[in-house]
């Protein structure tokens, strides 16, 4: 693979992203080519909806019982599409892998496997929608200081403490939120 294509890395937003959609985010960029770039936040969680509530709609049997976490709003793309990221002891033919010991499934069995418990998936976080870029958008927003780029690690893609997922993404990068502007330039 290219070394200039960033699966498996994490999209940091800069401040005055101009979009509210993506203020704060925190994406995980799950593939990546010459044709298009897909990613999941992994920082924005819905708060009017649980995986409970969520998996009890898609009739999974045992969906009560799964743990309360939230259902994360992974992009304005398709949102009514569900997608799971999760460690990758689990696996299934339609699982990609992502990198850094993290895949993305888009099936149910991955989610009947999260309700029931005590095997793999041992990690998982469940999205709506994803965010997507055209042939050579994203590396042009990246050019243009609209993202940062830092390696995603299983630590910080499934903490559940969403609030301070963006900072200490950037702390990866050793910068200070305060010291970052909502203005670009050249040197």
């Amino acid at each position: 693979m290219d070394s200039a294509f960033l699966t498996g890395q994490l999209l940091i937003a800069m401040p005055g992203i101009g979009d509210p959609r993506f203020e704060r985010s925190l994406i995980l960029i799950c593939a990546h080519d010459n044709g298009h770039a897909m990613g999941v936040a992994v920082n924005r969680p819905i708060e009017e909806l649980s995986a409970p509530e969520l998996l009890e709609r898609l009739d999974i049997e045992g969906a009560a019982g799964a743990e309360a976490r939230a259902v994360l709003l992974g992009g304005p793309v398709e949102m009514e599409r569900g997608f799971v990221l999760h460690t990758d002891d689990y696996h299934s033919n339609h699982s990609l892998p992502v990198g850094g010991g993290i895949t993305l499934t888009t099936t149910r069995e991955v989610l009947e496997a999260m309700v029931r418990g005590g095997g793999p998936p041992r990690r998982a976080l469940l999205a709506l929608g994803y965010a997507g870029w055209g042939a050579g958008q994203l590396e042009r927003e990246i050019r243009e200081n609209v993202w940062l780029v830092c390696d995603a690690d299983e630590a910080l893609v499934f903490d559940e403490d969403y609030a301070t997922k963006w900072t200490r993404a950037l702390g990866k990068l050793r910068i200070d939120p305060k010291f970052l502007s909502s203005e670009g330039g050249r040197a």
